[in-house]
């Protein structure tokens, strides 16, 4: 969901900045298009370079907080509850500690009617653009179920923008109702193989997953801000679209995709993600921060490389456990 615009977000701020580099591209590249909505905070000060490293991580902790609520599933189902309140814990430390410092970092939630403006763009682009695409693509190339996921999908976000629009109606003339949102088709994620076959149609997958990971997220710092500022309403429309987004949108992206393996490879998976941004991703990160003299961004990026090389650690002793 908001690979997009996130994207198109930082972009615009590092245009701000006139830094005399160029950004790096993304681990997954987002679909290009639109015009960037304005910063919601004055992060112009950040250098080009540490937006896009932000970026990165905004859309890392989240897809890792999705994935890790259904490895958990998985441990659970096979009777290694040790391990699914592990995958828990550690998803909710990505979610509510690493993704809202970064979040706070690049000022992603700004007033209840930016927000919306904000969700309103991201779901416009979805819903008319990016999964048209995909299942046109899917469709090319025979993967006929992917097809008609990105086709439901598509809908979905039309449904959704429409029901921000009028949240934001609401919200700007004080008259009307907040929408109540639509409840989640919660989708079981069982571990198995992909069933797609064409590789540009597993890439479509993984960025659709990522996008609506980065959109459960936003939208439930949305949430929590609408809750603050006296917005009830709105707060549960924000919830309950952060719910579509995750258990239906990204679970039945997932099941294509294979997401979810047995517990013992998905815990491997784990070891190798964190032990990668614990070595390698955050302290690269920080580095560059701390040499443009982003000092609150390298001081984030070195943190959460030592909780991930907890997280890996404590992966590890889980997946030792089990062989």
């Amino acid at each position: 969901m908001f690979r997009h615009r996130i994207r198109a977000f930082l972009v615009g701020l590092c245009a701000l900045t006139a830094a005399s580099q160029t950004a790096p591209a993304l681990a997954l590249a987002a679909p290009a298009g639109g015009a960037p909505p304005a910063p919601h905070a004055d992060t112009r000060a950040l250098h080009a370079q540490t937006l896009a490293d932000l970026d990165t991580a905004l859309h890392g902790e989240a897809f890792a907080h999705a994935s890790y609520l259904l490895y958990a599933a998985e441990a659970d189902r096979a009777n290694h509850r040790d391990v699914g309140r592990l995958f828990r814990t550690t998803a909710h430390t990505e979610l509510h500690e690493h993704l809202r410092e970064a979040a706070d970092l690049v000022g992603m939630v700004g007033t209840n009617a930016a927000n919306l403006r904000q969700a309103i763009d991201g779901e416009t682009y979805e819903h008319q653009v990016m999964y048209r695409e995909f299942a046109d693509q899917a469709r090319q190339d025979g993967d006929l179920e992917a097809a008609d996921l990105f086709s439901e999908i598509a809908a979905d976000e039309g449904r959704h923008r429409d029901a921000f629009r009028t949240a934001l109606t609401t919200v700007a003339t004080g008259h009307g109702t907040v929408p109540a949102p639509l409840k989640a088709d919660v989708v079981p994620v069982p571990a198995g193989l992909p069933k797609v076959k064409a590789a540009r149609t597993k890439a479509n997958l993984e960025t659709a997953m990522h996008g609506e990971a980065l959109a459960h997220a936003t939208y439930m710092l949305f949430a929590a801000h609408a809750r603050q500022t006296g917005q009830p309403a709105l707060a549960r429309l924000w919830e309950g679209t952060a719910e579509i987004e995750l258990r239906e949108h990204l679970a039945g992206e997932a099941v294509l995709a294979g997401l979810v393996r047995g517990t013992e490879e998905n815990l491997r998976t784990a070891v190798t993600g964190e032990r990668h941004e614990a070595t390698v991703m955050y302290p690269e990160f920080a580095e560059r921060a701390a040499a443009v003299g982003d000092t609150a961004a390298a001081r984030f990026f070195r943190d959460t490389a030592g909780d991930e090389a907890r997280h890996a650690a404590a992966f590890q002793k889980a997946l030792d456990r089990l062989r």
